[in-house]
């Protein structure tokens, strides 16, 4: 049998505590260098939008995978749409099919929160420059990580922006219009979740001291900081190496893999310090992982099983 999660369904199993030790797991035991890479495939579609694979999601222990095959269409709502296919890794049993949009913005979100809270300095003032789901998970999960007493946000939508605001208790940055520069200016952990393609924030609109997460250069052509600001950073960490020089904050920046100071795993583990003073500016630019969907899947789909969430179907009936 296989188990359908629709959004719904996973907004009701899935909690962020459990999701941050899930991934805070992934990340120390190296997922990444599992025997089996993972692939992110992507293609340009004859249609205004991209097609994404992910696969296989695999974890060290886990006896099962996935495949994540996402649709992104800039203009739509909701603009990412798809689903993950939850295997057996016994037999490739289709254990669950799991909307996928709110998957990848949680494990997103989530993995971000963990990248920022450890590249950060004491600052309690987070500013969010594009108010879209991820960039909600990450503030959700900072506030579970460290005091978070005042937000600032900005958002091509100054009613998103409010909204944001209010939903999270902090204030819309600037005017009904806003910048990211402004944000930049007041909060001392920037966090960017957009779909740019040219630089929002510059080596000059960054005081020292500043940490900036950037989640929207997930893909070719997508750039939220400057070259000049990514080069300035005292530690610049990704998720995976490779990844971020093929489509990542790397390749927008027109650097090689090796010029990223660390991994987040490596930092979680402690084999990088991290931040080592109050003055650094520190990036992390995240592309995505497909262990991270797997991570969250097993969650969902186990607590389904155990609370009778979900719609049984039998797909060899």
């Amino acid at each position: 049998m296989t188990t359908i999660l629709t959004r719904g369904d996973l907004l009701t199993l899935l909690d962020p505590g459990a999701c941050l030790d899930a991934l805070r797991e992934g990340f120390v035991g190296d997922a990444g260098g599992a025997a089996v890479a993972g692939q992110r495939i992507r293609t340009d579609l004859p249609f205004p939008g991209t097609a994404t694979a992910l696969l296989p999601g695999l974890l060290p222990g886990a006896e099962a995978y996935t495949v994540k095959v996402n649709a992104k269409f800039p203009a739509a709502s909701p603009a990412l749409r798809g689903v993950i296919c939850l295997h057996d890794g016994a037999d490739g049993e289709l254990l669950a099919l799991l909307d996928s949009a709110t998957i990848t913005a949680w494990r997103t979100g989530l993995a971000a929160a963990l990248g920022t809270h450890a590249l950060a300095g004491e600052s309690d003032v987070v500013g969010v420059v594009g108010a879209g789901a991820q960039a909600d998970l990450v503030v959700t999960g900072l506030r579970l990580l460290r005091p978070v007493n005042d937000l600032v946000v900005h958002d091509l939508s100054p009613e998103r922006a409010a909204a944001f605001a209010a939903r999270h208790g902090g204030r819309v940055a600037g005017s009904a219009v806003g910048s990211a520069a402004e944000v930049a200016a007041r909060a001392g952990i920037v966090v960017l979740a957009t779909w740019s393609r040219t630089p929002l924030l510059d080596l000059a609109d960054v005081r020292p001291g500043r940490h900036l997460t950037t989640l929207g250069v997930d893909e070719p052509g997508k750039q939220e900081l400057s070259p000049a600001l990514v080069r300035a950073a005292g530690v610049l960490a990704v998720d995976d190496r490779p990844l971020a020089a093929a489509m990542g904050v790397l390749a927008a920046t027109g650097l090689p893999a090796g010029a990223a100071h660390a991994t987040l795993g490596e930092i979680l583990r402690g084999d990088h310090p991290g931040r080592t003073g109050p003055e650094q500016i520190t990036v992390y630019g995240p592309v995505g992982l497909p262990w991270q969907d797997l991570a969250l899947s097993l969650l969902a789909w186990r607590e389904a099983r155990r609370r009778g969430v979900g719609t049984e179907i039998d797909f060899l009936a």
